[in-house]
């Protein structure tokens, strides 16, 4: 198998700490049944499932914590996946629904569940950085034909968490002791001060003896995904501990600021003389598109009214191409402009 990106092992590393999970759970994941895990039994499962066909699943974290007020305290896995892509899997539901077959499998087999009991309960959470909108469903039943309605009943059905980092509303970031808050600050932070000032509250957070394993990971993380933005990993110092990170950021936040803005006044000219070309360009695609989506509309539907030929004119390039592709399984011209 090919090693995996620094930055997947970097966010795995974290989310390998009970305290990173229960700020997420209870920080992000804003259901009733929260209130009734009891995290002092968290407990970090093996990651790796090996299906029949031998497909390694290493990128996945598995914990299992009780439930307060059962019998002996029934056990909840939280299966974590860390979704790293840059675009939007639209078949991530499907994704789910086999590696929850397969940490099933495996609790059977490895015993932890005895054949004649019931399954556990699941909660699978989807974490996704990736700098444009979550637009995947995360039913799996909506991505199934409905068919004959006597066959409903047979339809699987499973839905995912996802915890969308770009538009995690503000209010949930004003979590005085939660890192994963802190986290999602520095993700979205873009200027130097910005990441400074969240790299101070984090470190303030993970402040307790308790948290040295959790803070020289965070500190990983920083080096390795946050601080490369202004400088390459070999010019930055070794460092061991977040306080650390905290201070040699303190001392080169004016620089890298200087350095932050020059780049930008550089990107803007370049992006200045570019501008006129690109639009240029991008309104020659978005034309060809409309009248290659049109042609097809015609042919398939026949004589396109005022309305649709209006709806076809006023959208963008990327709405065009969503709405051909919806010409191959579409059964009507209203399924072609379905979202």
């Amino acid at each position: 198998m090919a090693d995996q990106p620094p930055h997947d092992n970097a966010y795995k590393h974290l989310f390998s700490h009970p305290k990173a999970v229960e700020d997420l759970l209870r920080g992000f994941v804003h259901e009733d049944w929260v209130g009734q895990l009891d995290f002092a039994s968290l407990e970090k499962m093996g990651g790796s499932y090996v299906s029949d066909d031998l497909r390694d699943r290493e990128d996945d974290i598995v914990w299992r914590l009780r439930l307060q007020g059962n019998d002996g305290g029934d056990w909840l896995y939280v299966y974590l996946l860390l979704e790293f892509q840059s675009r939007v899997d639209p078949q991530m539901a499907v994704r789910i629904l086999t590696y929850l077959g397969l940490l099933y499998q495996d609790l059977v087999k490895s015993g932890l569940v005895a054949k004649a009991d019931k399954l556990p309960a699941v909660f699978p959470l989807v974490l996704y950085n990736g700098e444009g909108r979550w637009t995947a469903v995360q039913e799996i039943a909506e991505l199934i034909e409905t068919g004959p309605a006597s066959l409903a009943a047979y339809r699987p059905r499973l839905r995912y968490f996802l915890l969308d980092e770009g538009r995690v509303p503000e209010s949930d970031l004003d979590q005085p002791d939660n890192s994963i808050a802190s986290l999602v600050q520095i993700e979205r932070s873009a200027s130097p001060q910005a990441i400074a000032q969240a790299v101070a509250q984090l470190t303030e957070k993970l402040q307790s003896p308790e948290y040295r394993s959790l803070r020289r990971a965070f500190t990983v993380w920083i080096k390795r995904l946050i601080l490369r933005r202004f400088a390459p990993a070999d010019e930055l110092p070794e460092l061991q501990d977040l306080s650390e990170v905290n201070s040699m950021i303190a001392e080169r936040v004016e620089g890298w600021t200087q350095q932050w803005l020059r780049q930008g006044r550089q990107e803007g000219r370049q992006e200045g003389m570019q501008q006129g070309m690109q639009q240029g360009m991008q309104q020659g695609k978005r034309e060809e598109a409309s009248h290659t989506l049109q042609r097809l509309l015609a042919r398939r539907f026949g004589l396109l009214d005022a309305a649709t030929l209006a709806r076809l004119e006023q959208a963008g390039l990327e709405q065009l191409e969503h709405w051909t592709d919806n010409i191959l399984e579409a059964r009507s011209l209203e399924e072609v402009f379905k979202v």
